[in-house]
């Protein structure tokens, strides 16, 4: 019976065990790269979806408030919807917000009494979603044609019919009625350019998908899908909060994110982000195809060398596996036989000192990187941890100013408020006016206005104590807040000496100015912080209509 050489073992053995472990190791390779690339590709379409929610989200909501906060204004809730100073503060709000394609101001029996550029003026929008919901509160809608105000307007240069998305927010008198809706139209394209502007910057692929679905699973954006029902969505989408943010199935990898629409709109919109599963695993079997030709070159190798090193004596092929032990244990006085008679085992030697060497290189770069990596990790930490706070900054303080901005002073009067009728202690409300600031800005220009602006806030707030809340109530008024007071005098003098600073200070460019002061002390029969406010702004008007640069409250004048 014939026996196969120690050469043919050798080849034979260590050729089929390497391909097989070759083989075993590319299938368990790959299948960790799909994972990681699954991983991969989710948490990046969930980054994206978050970010694109995120920003939509906010930008929602700023223009819900926004348009909340217009129509409060006083010449608004004066009531008088004739008002000449409605329409410039209306215009002020288009022009400085180019989304906004329509805006104006409907009586209770839906006639448009004003609009920004005399569109869809004395028209009835009666019968609009909009005006009957903004009758009832703040509304947001979703997108839709407005073929009446799209006649009115340049067409999109693609083609594509003018969408709009609605605002609209009830107007108020002073004695808590509705008496008409304020409205306004935002261009649907500003949205979209929302979304694009937040995925942009990001490396997808040309065929991932970017929708906006809302709650029916009807697609509203892109324009191409658009009114398609969206049927292989998740069944429940994810808020910005969840952890992993993605899901997969048989053919897409997707990221589904809830946009927080603005409260009570009645909006439902959901960011989807979605990769072809193919796609997102493409550089896997990639890797796959390339690990097992790998496998099979190497088994070739071994063979070849199995062949050669049955030839030599097995006393180098043991100073071989000895010296391999010593790299194992990661000792650095290795040495390799690199001379012999035979050249391959000579080589073998080189080859595998060159190795170690290289490998022990490799680490020291490796623990080098390593420690680079954590410094660099520390000082992004630390950059972020400063990004946060000045954007908490910004959320609170007026960026003019620097004092508190509006929504800060909302949410300090609550909290008053809500101490007050616990606690029984007493604050006061200081409305502070610029007097004539619309000629400071006629006359000088509105720069020469915002140094104004910030002078007067510096002299309020050093006319005041450090426990006093001072705040950029709206255009050239201030409110201050005074959190402890010890009589019901004591805002009196507070407001007189505010008054006297600035009457005495000089201002550049401009000169004198003097401002004007209402007061109110909050009562235990408020409902709300918002009574407190009209009676501070009733004494603000009293000042005003008595002469300017003095102070008025319901206990006396001066």
């Amino acid at each position: 019976m014939l026996k196969a050489s120690l050469r043919s073992h050798l080849t034979l053995w260590f050729a089929g065990l390497s391909l097989l472990t070759l083989l075993i190791v590319g299938v368990y390779v790959g299948h960790i790269a799909t994972e990681q690339m699954k991983q991969a590709s989710g948490s990046a379409l969930a980054s994206t979806a978050r970010s694109a929610a995120a920003l939509l989200g906010i930008q929602l909501r700023e223009r819900q408030l926004e348009i909340f906060l217009l129509s409060r204004e006083p010449h608004l809730v004066r009531g008088n919807l004739d008002d000449p100073d409605i329409l410039p503060s209306m215009e002020l709000r288009s022009q400085s917000r180019s989304e906004y394609a329509w805006m104006g101001v409907a009586d209770t029996d839906g006639r448009v009494r004003q609009a920004v550029k005399g569109l869809l003026l004395n028209q009835s929008v009666k019968e609009r979603p909009w005006f009957k919901a903004g009758l009832l509160g703040p509304y947001t809608g979703d997108p839709h044609e407005a073929l009446l105000l799209a006649k009115m307007l340049p067409s999109n240069t693609n083609g594509e019919p003018l969408r709009f998305i609605d605002f609209a927010a009830p107007i108020v008198n002073v004695d808590g009625q509705v008496v008409g809706v304020l409205g306004a139209h935002a261009h649907w394209s500003w949205v979209t350019t929302i979304v694009q502007s937040a995925v942009s910057h990001t490396d997808m692929s040309a065929d991932t998908q970017v929708l906006i679905v809302n709650q029916d699973g009807r697609i509203l954006y892109p324009e191409q899908l658009a009114g398609q029902q969206q049927t292989n969505m998740p069944g429940s989408p994810l808020t910005l909060s969840d952890a992993s943010g993605w899901s997969v199935d048989s053919e897409f990898v997707s990221s589904v994110i809830a946009v927080q629409t603005p409260p009570n709109s009645g909006l439902a919109w959901n960011i989807a982000v979605r990769q072809p599963l193919n796609t997102a695993l493409q550089p896997a079997r990639i890797l796959l195809y390339k690990l097992l030709g790998l496998g099979v070159l190497a088994a070739l190798l071994f063979a070849v060398v199995a062949y050669y090193l049955a030839l030599t004596l097995s006393r180098p092929i043991e100073q071989l596996a000895r010296s391999a032990k010593r790299v194992q244990a990661h000792r650095t006085d290795v040495s390799f036989p690199l001379h012999h008679p035979v050249q391959e085992i000579a080589q073998l030697g080189q080859s595998m000192q060159s190795m170690t060497e290289s490998l022990l290189g490799k680490e020291r770069e490796l623990q080098a990187a390593n420690a680079s990596l954590e410094t660099t990790v520390a000082q992004r930490t630390a950059a972020l941890t400063q990004a946060n706070a000045e954007l908490l900054k910004l959320a609170s303080h007026d960026a003019l100013t620097g004092v508190y901005n509006r929504r800060r002073l909302d949410e300090k009067l609550v909290e008053c408020s809500l101490l007050f009728k616990r606690t029984g202690r007493a604050f006061a409300l200081l409305l502070i006016d610029a007097d004539h600031f619309k000629r400071i800005n006629d006359t000088f220009g509105h720069a020469t206005g915002d140094e104004v602006l910030v002078q007067l806030a510096q002299l309020i707030q050093s006319s005041t104590r450090a426990t006093d809340f001072v705040a950029r109530y709206g255009g050239e008024e201030f409110a201050v807040l005074l959190l402890e007071i010890e009589g019901e005098q004591s805002p009196l003098i507070v407001a007189q000496t505010i008054c006297s600073a600035i009457a005495q200070a000089t201002f550049a460019v401009v000169g004198q100015v003097t401002v004007s002061v209402g007061i109110a002390l909050a009562r235990a029969s408020d409902a709300n912080p918002a009574a407190l406010i009209n009676r501070a702004d009733q004494q603000l008007y009293q000042a005003k209509r008595l002469g300017r640069n003095r102070v008025a409250s319901f206990e006396r004048s001066s």
